[in-house]
């Protein structure tokens, strides 16, 4: 199976392949697994550059496709989510599947899924009604995978490699909750 993983950097990138390779291996299908970095969510610049750089040296060292699609995007992200703050993870799960669905059904992948599902932070729910919205309009598959199982273990490898940790979501109102909660 060709499967492309939107990912929003390396750790929750290595949780989630854990996961998939366990499936893999109980299913005995062998998968091509390509990262897909599209994040235009990620607040502030250096920020996006640290997960961006992080994400690139981790797919190289452990031969990974890397495939970028890199838009910085904080005038859009914030435009359309400034009214709405409360729902802007919506917004955010929308804009980066859409684009992960459109590549992989425009590049003969059979399957798209996101690294998002290895945090136990997200909405799950919404993050697979989003996928699979996304999968039927783009004509594609959503490989859902609760691989939050996979979280810490993901979170030890990142750290025992020496791989840059985030400390919050992504947007600059998670950084902000982050220090007020």
């Amino acid at each position: 199976m060709k499967l492309l993983v939107h990912t929003c950097c390396a750790p929750c990138l290595i949780g989630t392949k854990l996961t998939i390779d366990d499936w893999a291996e109980k299913q005995n299908i062998p998968v091509e697994l390509a990262c897909y970095w599209y994040n235009p969510n990620i607040h502030p610049y250096t920020e996006y550059k640290a997960r961006f750089e992080a994400l690139g040296e981790y797919a190289l060292k452990n031969d990974i496709n890397f495939i970028s699609c890199d838009e910085y995007g904080l005038v859009e992200f914030t435009k359309n989510v400034i009214d709405d703050l409360q729902n802007r993870c919506g917004y955010c799960y929308s804009s980066r599947l859409e684009k992960a669905a459109k590549y992989a059904a425009d590049n003969n992948f059979d399957a798209f899924t996101t690294s998002l599902l290895v945090s136990p932070y997200q909405n799950h729910e919404l993050l697979r009604a989003t996928g699979e919205k996304y999968a039927a309009e783009y004509n594609t598959q959503f490989f859902y995978c609760d691989a939050r199982v996979n979280f810490r273990e993901g979170q030890k490898s990142a750290r025992a490699s020496g791989i840059y940790m985030q400390k919050y979501c992504g947007c600059i109102f998670s950084e902000q909750d982050r220090y007020l909660s």
